[in-house]
């Protein structure tokens, strides 16, 4: 039983860790390199991570500079962020790609208030259904009758407060995220 309980929790962290990641990929007002965690770009064939491709520097609060490490990739670079939904478009000076952001809109901060609360949302189910397949193993447990009855309600007990922390905690990231956004 403690085994099922202690992969249900690592594996909720890991939820709460990837919606972390997503809320990253959020502009606020400053724009970041973490932005980009999310595009690939066909290199050569394949699609690779743009990380792997290019370093990133932020010399001011709304511009990024991309610098590739091979100048055959820019295009390609080019093209994938064009294609993202970050909604730039990087400016070319054939050494590096510079992606100004717009200031945001209040209508713009409310679409992204929207995509966060839809990734929490994503990150909530992650973690309920983490918690419905650790219920299902220990009520097979009980049903097999490896373990009493009393042992498998504390057990849901001690489960439900450990998905309750998780949820919590993705609670916190959006609650975060969203004061980020509305911060002008």
């Amino acid at each position: 039983m403690n085994d099922i309980l202690n992969e249900a929790d690592s594996k909720m962290d890991k939820s709460v860790a990837a919606t972390r990641e997503e809320f990253a990929t959020i502009r606020a007002g400053r724009a970041h390199p973490s932005m980009f965690a999310k595009i690939m770009v066909d290199y050569y064939g394949s699609p690779t991570p743009i990380q792997q491709l290019a370093s990133f520097t932020a010399p001011e609060a709304r511009i990024i500079m991309i610098q590739p490490f091979d100048m055959g990739a820019m295009a390609a670079i080019e093209k994938a962020i064009r294609d993202s939904d970050l909604g730039v478009n990087p400016a070319n000076d054939g050494k590096v790609l510079r992606c100004v952001f717009p200031e945001l809109t209040e209508e713009r901060r409310k679409e992204f208030i929207k995509l966060a609360r839809t990734k929490a949302e994503e990150g909530r189910v992650a973690v309920r259904n983490l918690r419905r397949t650790a219920k299902q193993a220990l009520e097979k447990l009980e049903k097999d009758g490896e373990v009493g009855q009393d042992d498998v309600t504390g057990a849901e007990k001690r489960l439900d407060g450990v998905t309750k922390k998780h949820t919590d905690a993705i609670d916190e990231l959006l609650k975060g995220k969203e004061a980020e956004l509305l911060e002008v």
